[in-house]
């Protein structure tokens, strides 16, 4: 039996449609309003989040159509009724969106996005927004905290096996975002054009008669600067194999499983030993970034970081909710909302965020304006945090993924050092309203 394939506006909520139905019906839907997407605090532990998914969410509001198809579908079903359903048959987002850039580090209140246009044509696009930015922010607040405890050495992304197919895509995207040096997801280099890495597994090595003809097998294949697993049997026999299967000349050995800084620090004794100093070291085994700062005095070359990354390293969202924060009043003024639900209590009016830096660069706040813009006593104090993404409902960023990367990295320099740390703490900078 055969799946449909319907576009991105079936992957949303009922509760959006049915909104849209009673907002059309009462007379509202076409009320101007301001939507902002922020999370209310940072997961546990987390000094920073990392915003990252806008350029797929971009990529993807084009198809956010309702065709023939997915009308058959409401209908059959009886989701909303006939007068809707012509309704959505025209929808086109048409606002404005504006967000802070892909890459920029947030805070607690963060106006990460801001969605403006009517009530009908915005609250549509509430649970899509959400899906996408609330996992790969997470994959990427996740990935910077590892390549923050790999102190330089290059991560490598390797998680496809571990999570949904389309999220293993996103995540290779995010995790590269944030620092990862590469990914071994082919559909990642395929789209997005991140460098892709990969040589051989334990399977490899068993399908030969013994771990020397595997070796040289994949030497005589890849060259001698491929990468040899060398813990299928005995690590130390291993490494004996590899260099005689490849020479000194050998790119690198992976250990995957046991005491990785105890045997990482007797393989690089032994390659020494062999005249292989050049031969780099490679570690994999269910990494996340504990285990990575762990190993900061091993000679460990690089990091292969695969389930801990994809499942956001015991965060799996970014905890990003779409809030109405104004919509027009009946004298065409716009009105602030906010929701006073315990915990749960918002702030309204439409946020302007900059980031203030002191003398040497560092930022000290998050400043969330509802009036205007501060005026600094020095040109430099206050950096603009949002950007302009969609116009008249119109993409109009052009920020690749190699700009996301850049970005992050500048983001993350200029908080101050104590949002490196891995322990339990305060947001690194405290967000303020003006």
């Amino acid at each position: 039996m055969s799946v449909p394939s319907f576009r991105p506006s079936l992957l949303t909520d009922q509760y959006e449609l049915t909104m849209v139905q009673a907002a059309l019906a009462s007379g509202a839907a076409q009320r101007r309003c301001v939507f902002e997407v922020f999370a209310r605090r940072l997961p546990e532990g987390r000094r920073y989040g990392v915003v990252a998914g806008t350029g797929r969410l971009l990529e993807q509001l084009s198809q956010f159509r309702f065709g023939d198809e997915e009308l058959a579908d409401l209908e059959r079903r009886g989701v909303v009724d006939a007068p809707t359903r012509r309704w959505l048959a025209d929808y086109r987002f048409t606002g404005d969106i504006t967000g802070y850039g892909e890459g920029e580090c947030y805070l607690p209140g963060s106006p990460v996005m801001t969605v403006e246009g009517t009530f009908a044509e915005a609250v549509l696009l509430e649970t899509f927004v959400l899906s996408v930015l609330n996992h790969d922010s997470a994959i990427a607040a996740a990935a910077s905290r590892m390549t923050t405890a790999a102190n330089g050495r290059p991560c490598l992304e390797m998680g496809l096996r571990r999570t949904h197919e389309e999220a293993g895509v996103a995540a290779a995207r995010a995790a590269y975002i944030a620092g990862f040096a590469g990914s071994s997801v082919l559909a990642a280099g395929a789209r997005y054009g991140i460098p892709t890495i990969g040589t051989a597994a334990h399977a490899f090595t068993l399908l030969h008669d013994s771990e020397i003809e595997a070796f040289r097998a994949q030497v005589a294949s890849l060259g001698v600067g491929t990468t040899l697993l060398v813990d299928t049997y005995d690590v130390t026999a291993g490494v004996e194999h590899a260099i005689e299967a490849a020479g000194p000349e050998l790119g690198a050995v992976r250990l995957d499983s046991g005491d990785l800084l105890e045997q990482a620090q007797a393989v690089r004794i032994q390659l020494d030993k062999l005249n292989a100093t050049g031969t780099k070291i490679v570690v994999t085994s269910d990494l996340d970034e504990f285990a990575i700062a762990g190993l900061a005095a091993a000679p460990v070359d690089s990091y292969g970081v695969g389930t801990q990354l994809v499942t956001g390293s015991g965060a799996p969202t970014a905890g990003m909710v779409y809030k109405l924060v104004a919509r027009e009043g009946a004298d065409g003024r716009m009105v602030p909302v906010a929701k006073k639900s315990v915990a749960k209590a918002s702030v309204g009016g439409r946020k302007w965020a900059l980031r203030r830096r002191d003398a040497q660069g560092v930022a000290d706040q998050e400043l969330l304006g509802l009036g205007g813009r501060p005026t600094g006593s020095r040109p430099d104090e206050y950096r603009s945090l949002q950007r302009t993404l969609v116009s008249g409902g119109e993409v109009v960023d052009t920020s690749t993924v190699a700009d996301a990367r850049a970005r992050h990295e500048l983001s993350r320099a200029e908080l101050p050092v104590t949002a490196r740390k891995l322990s339990r703490g305060e947001a690194a900078i405290p967000t303020v309203m003006f």
